[in-house]
């Protein structure tokens, strides 16, 4: 094996070494009843949005929250921790294009075109604003939806992402770009494609989907200098040992006023946006961590 596959599928392996418990986890919450949304639609199915069908799941019912998964995953890799979000919200989980149920389609795999899947999603289930939650790849979208989608965006959580590629350290660099459908026959030994297997529509195009997470990861993004713009108060969780380089993390915090000037005696000098580095955490345990989401849903409630 080359080391690139190597590494690749080393780190998606990782990343999702927990997928076969969390997508029990999830669906055993598949019977209980989760209230519709204002525009009265359906607790689960595919949503017809910015000319493709988005597949997406409600659970648990409080204060909405749409909950965007990472890079070869689905809403159920969340499984651990759903009965935490799911206590006091109403966690809308969305499959991206060639993820879970929804399909690799016909068009580029963007995140600009993520964004506004997710973004017409919001609006067709009847919200004005909500609150958005995203892991890695899922952060990165929710990125350009709070920039290209503002309106859309009450807070916003991002767990585990750069805002630019250069912002990655350089082994999981090499990894994303060697992604391929090359390597469908190999990485289906891995709890990503057991996964795929038990809810995709049609695993046939596993290798297809893999082609398109691989075209992502060939375009090099810089969004850094955008964030600025983004008005929603938002947060930046990280693990201190996390995939985004450090100084990435503080250059991105930095974009939205946080860590330039000292808060003040009183805290008057603090805006509403903040970060948080939590310890003994990586990039592969972000997603089902407790402390990650204490410190997003403590933000989120505030």
């Amino acid at each position: 094996m080359k080391r690139r596959d190597f590494i690749t599928t080393t780190l998606a392996t990782a990343a999702i070494a927990a997928l076969p418990k969390a997508a029990n986890a999830a669906n055993t919450q598949e019977g209980t009843t989760a209230m519709t949304t204002p525009a009265n639609r359906p607790a689960s199915g595919y949503a017809p949005v910015n000319g493709v069908e988005v597949y997406y799941q409600i659970h648990g019912t409080g204060k909405p929250l749409v909950l965007l998964h990472g890079g070869l995953g689905a809403y159920e890799m969340f499984g651990p921790i759903l009965p935490m979000l799911t206590e006091k919200h109403q966690v809308i989980g969305v499959d991206l294009q060639a993820h879970g149920r929804t399909r690799p389609f016909d068009r580029p795999m963007t995140h600009a075109n993520m964004a506004t899947d997710v973004a017409e999603l919001i609006k067709w289930l009847g919200y004005d604003k909500i609150d958005v939650v995203g892991y890695s790849m899922g952060a990165e979208v929710l990125m350009r939806v709070a920039i290209d989608h503002p309106e859309v965006v009450d807070r916003l959580v991002l767990i585990s992402a750069a805002a630019s590629f250069a912002g990655w350290n350089e082994y999981n660099q090499q990894g994303m770009k060697s992604m391929s459908g090359a390597l469908a026959e190999m990485m289906k030994h891995t709890p990503m494609y057991e996964l795929y297997a038990q809810i995709a529509p049609d695993p046939s195009l596993w290798a297809r989907s893999l082609d398109q997470m691989g075209e992502l990861s060939q375009h090099d993004y810089d969004w850094l200098p955008e964030l600025g713009s983004i008005k929603a108060p938002t947060i930046i969780i990280a693990g201190d040992w996390d995939a985004v380089k450090m100084q990435h993390l503080s250059d991105m915090y930095a974009q939205f006023g946080g860590g330039i000037t000292d808060a003040g005696w009183d805290g008057s000098n603090m805006n509403a946006n903040r970060m948080a580095i939590i310890p003994g955490v990586t990039h592969y345990s972000a997603f089902m961590e407790p402390r990650v989401f204490e410190a997003a849903l403590g933000f989120l409630d505030k």
